[in-house]
């Protein structure tokens, strides 16, 4: 019976939920509380940027890497990258010296590009195309109960300072168990979806064919569409972790915030999967998903900047930080405002997740599309790191996020356009006609 179950592709998406959940769900708690909690977020915005720049370029490649050396395999190292770089931080702690955790992060990028793309191939292609929003909150949902888990250490063990070593070595082991667990997934040959059918696979290729593949997504009309909304994808995270998160709360604060952030996270997902799961059409599903999250967008963020006004007494020495236990209802609008801002990134998140599912449902095919989404987003984010790291003013980075992310807009809506109502075809190499 566990056999049986275990196959099913609701478990091994479950349990690929359960690596993320202790890797980057944890890597998540730490860089949200704002320079890899550190008072100082210089390096933590420097290691971001390092971060992402390798990012880009494995996340590019990281479908096809997936799809020669396997799910199980590449993720277990992927998620001792992501141990090795909160460990960096206890180096950090006793030297002051940022090299080792810039490193770190510039390592933790090429396993990172790899890990989302397995990740992204599981998620997107093994559940039925009417399944396929449930999937993604299931994947989504698991993997940010990891933010919300991680997010308590720091309420605990932190002081008034930097996080303490125990902090960062409760992240290092969780993240090397979660790590191990990738181990026990199952080939995508052997996993049966809920109707019986196993998994599409189609041909394989060897090194230099998944390399050709991979360059030719940048001529396929509905991956340029994708571009800006993935460049858009993680760029407001640096603003939201280092400009509003990090200055304006005190360090144990930062870290209660964050458990309402992720667990806003879940939240959204649960509510979008209900709209691009229904009985519509899949063209009005798309269309009207992407609108709410440019509504919702505009709308948090006009909000945002009023906050930023509001915080400004803090920026400038002249009032103290924001304390959970102490500033009273006052705490009570910014982590709202907080809280949407969690609740709007998993719903722009899934929506992007759903929108590139709607290509195909080959498992090979889609490894190479979900790896173009998360290395042109780590380009962005890489933008946005450094940005930060320039030290940019709070209000010109916030316009700077906005303009980007509206960039994104119309592209989206273009891309719904050139849905189709099913990607099903009988012969799985030709999915991706179904995209040109």
């Amino acid at each position: 019976m566990f056999k049986g179950v275990y196959y099913t592709a609701k478990f091994q998406v479950i349990l690929v939920s359960l690596v993320c959940f202790c890797v980057p769900g944890m890597f998540s708690a730490l860089n949200s509380l704002g320079g890899g909690g550190q008072i100082d977020t210089s390096t933590g915005s420097k290691s971001n940027a390092a971060l992402n720049t390798t990012f880009t370029i494995f996340g590019l490649l990281g479908g096809g890497i997936v799809n020669l050396f396997g799910v199980r395999f590449t993720l277990f190292l992927s998620g001792l990258a992501y141990a090795l770089y909160s460990g960096s931080y206890i180096y950090y702690n006793h030297t002051a010296q940022p090299g080792f955790t810039i490193a770190a992060g510039a390592i933790l990028g090429i396993g990172a590009g790899v890990l989302w793309a397995g990740q992204g191939m599981i998620m997107t292609s093994y559940p039925l195309e009417k399944e396929k929003g449930k999937f993604i909150f299931i994947s989504w949902g698991i993997f940010n109960m990891g933010g919300v888990l991680g997010s308590i250490i720091p309420v605990v063990v932190n002081s008034e300072n930097n996080l303490s070593d125990a902090g960062y070595v409760a992240f290092l082991v969780i993240e090397v168990l979660g790590a191990i667990l990738s181990l026990a997934l199952a080939p995508p040959n052997k996993v049966t979806r809920s109707d019986g059918s196993g998994v599409i696979i189609s041909k394989q290729e060897n090194v230099l064919g998944e390399l050709v593949a991979v360059l030719k997504l940048f001529l396929n009309p509905s991956m340029i569409s994708l571009f800006f909304l993935s460049f858009s994808s993680n760029f407001f995270y640096s603003y939201e972790f280092n400009i509003y998160n990090a200055p304006n709360f005190t360090p144990r604060s930062k870290g209660f915030n964050n458990i309402f952030y992720w667990a806003s996270q879940i939240v959204g997902c649960y509510f979008l999967s209900k709209i691009l799961d229904s009985k519509l059409s899949r063209k009005k599903r798309a269309y009207i998903g992407t609108t709410i999250c440019a509504v919702m967008y505009n709308s948090i963020w006009i909000g945002v900047i009023f906050m930023q006004r509001t915080f400004r007494p803090v920026r400038e020495g002249r009032e103290p930080r924001y304390n959970f236990q102490t500033t009273g209802a006052k705490y009570f609008p910014p982590i709202l405002l907080y809280s949407l801002m969690g609740f709007l990134d998993s719903c722009w998140q899934s929506m992007a997740y759903w929108l590139i599912g709607s290509l195909s449902n080959d498992s090979i095919v889609l490894s190479r599309y979900v790896g173009f989404y998360k290395g042109v987003q780590s380009a962005g984010a890489a933008v946005s790191w450094a940005v930060d790291a320039g030290k940019m003013k709070p209000n010109s980075q916030l316009i700077l996020n906005m303009v980007v992310v509206n960039a994104a807009i119309p592209f989206m809506y273009l891309f719904c356009k050139r849905i189709k109502e099913t990607s099903e075809v009988n012969d799985p190499k030709t999915s991706e006609e179904l995209v040109n």
